[in-house]
């Protein structure tokens, strides 16, 4: 290393340079988000017999599939009608006729979910349009359901395509809700959640519980397909006749705040009863959720839950000493970090350095207002709108002892020489970890072994001999 180039790396480790960082306005350096149409495509699997159609390039397309397939190892289906230069001009309506045709007829969906793309929204397609056309022109049967969802990615990110795309599925393949009948049955959104361990997790609870479910959308058995030596093109997904009949849930159950607003709206507006907590993450957001479903199901909890919750309380306990105390900081998606910094809290952890890019107005109230609330979050700061690129600076001048996040955080923490533990999306340099949940009972103890085998792994990595030692 030239003598120039120490200097500058010196120098972008610096305070002054951390000031010229945070100053500028224009600039975004590796953001801690997607665009919206991934959303919308993982929204999409969840549905049975569901297959995501792209409005746009295949470029986009590819981006898409390409991204949620290095998180899960799997193959995802998506398909695209292949905007060119062309359709930038004239529009993309005879793409979307071929395109739709072709969908139906090769790969045999049961729903079509069509999202958008930057060209078709700049251009001003009317797809509502298009897509009444397409089945005026016998492209697809008349009676054949197509969600739509408008998906600009040059606003809003993953979770708002998510929220758009299932706020469009339930409009269309919903009935109208019958004020007179209900099919007592318990909706739980889990919201952009990236884990189908989670997924597994509701559904495993839920059963225990007794309750009559639904989980909207599942797509645990898409992205997390057995290989028993032939490939299915839609493996799982909510079932279409409860799809049919959301809007005459007893009760719809989100499990995220600020990836789902859109789709709450929705349903209150159809007079459909609407509960919205936390991300079940940590002991007090699981508790919240298990006494949700057991006031639902008028049940007792069962022993079972009560023993699962006993075994979470021990292993908070046996580990308490190695995070109380410990300086974090993490990036990601609004629940998840909401969730994240409750359940450090729990352990005594000092979340430090919180950085948000896809951020909003209430949930920087929110996590404001929840650092406030405990001594542990006093040195806390939200850093909302800010990139992995202002978390550098932060980690170099401002030291923590452990980053939470996505695998796009490594360099950071490398640059820090501090230990990173990879929760969030996506996760590209390791495997498996989306399969264990962190959410529920068995969540908090999955979080408490990644994080404090984390902190005794560097403990060794850095033990002088005399100190090398078998307990810890």
């Amino acid at each position: 290393m030239t003598a120039s180039t120490k200097a500058t790396k010196s120098w972008l480790n610096s305070l002054e340079y951390r000031e010229k960082n945070f100053a500028r306005e224009k600039l975004v350096i590796n953001p801690a988000k997607a665009c919206q149409p991934l959303g919308a495509l993982l929204c999409a699997l969840g549905i049975e017999g569901c297959l995501p159609f792209t409005h746009g390039s295949q470029g986009c397309t590819a981006y898409f599939r390409s991204t949620l397939t290095r998180h899960y190892r799997e193959p995802i289906a998506a398909v695209s009608d292949s905007l060119t230069e062309d359709s930038a001009v004239f529009g993309g309506q005879t793409n979307i006729y071929e395109g739709l045709k072709n969908a139906y007829t090769i790969y045999n969906p049961k729903v079509i979910a069509v999202f958008t793309s930057c060209m078709a929204e700049v251009i001003g397609d009317d797809i509502r349009a298009y897509l009444g056309n397409a089945k005026k022109q016998e492209a697809i049967p008349l009676d054949f359901p197509v969600a739509l969802a408008n998906t600009p990615s040059f606003k809003g990110s993953h979770i708002t395509g998510y929220d758009s795309m299932l706020k469009g599925l339930i409009e269309c393949l919903a009935t109208p809700r019958q004020e007179d009948r209900s099919n007592d049955r318990l909706y739980v959104v889990p919201g952009f959640d990236t884990y189908p361990g989670n997924l597994r997790e509701y559904k495993r609870l839920l059963k225990v519980m007794d309750t009559p479910y639904t989980l909207l959308p599942d797509y645990s058995d898409v992205v997390d397909a057995p290989n028993l030596g032939a490939y299915k093109l839609y493996p799982g997904g909510t079932p279409l006749t409860e799809m049919n009949e959301a809007l005459n849930a007893a009760r719809f159950l989100f499990l995220q705040t600020y990836s789902i607003p859109t789709t709450s709206k929705y349903l209150a507006s159809k007079a459909v009863p609407v509960e919205t907590l936390s991300m079940p993450i940590g002991i007090a957001g699981t508790d919240k959720f298990i006494e949700s479903v057991a006031k639902f199901t008028g049940k007792d909890v069962p022993e079972e839950i009560t023993f699962e919750r006993g075994l979470a309380v021990d292993a908070m306990t046996d580990a308490h000493q190695y995070i109380h105390g410990k300086k974090f900081a993490l990036y990601g998606d609004p629940d998840l970090l909401i969730g994240l910094v409750k359940f450090l809290f729990e352990m005594g952890g000092l979340p430090v350095h919180i950085v948000c890019t896809n951020s909003t107005p209430l949930f920087k109230k929110a996590m404001e207002s929840l650092l406030a609330s405990s001594p542990y979050g006093q040195e806390g700061t939200l850093y909302a709108g800010k990139d992995l690129w202002h978390l550098r600076s932060l980690l170099v001048t401002e030291s923590v002892d452990m980053l939470i996040g996505d695998s796009h955080g490594k360099w950071a923490a490398r640059d820090a020489n501090i230990p990173l533990v990879r929760i969030g999306f996506p996760i590209t340099d390791r495997v498996n970890l989306h399969r264990s949940p962190i959410i529920g009972y068995n969540g908090v103890i999955n979080l408490i072994t990644m994080i404090v085998n984390t902190f005794l792994e560097e403990v060794d990595r850095n033990s002088p001999e005399a100190y090398f030692e078998m307990m810890r």
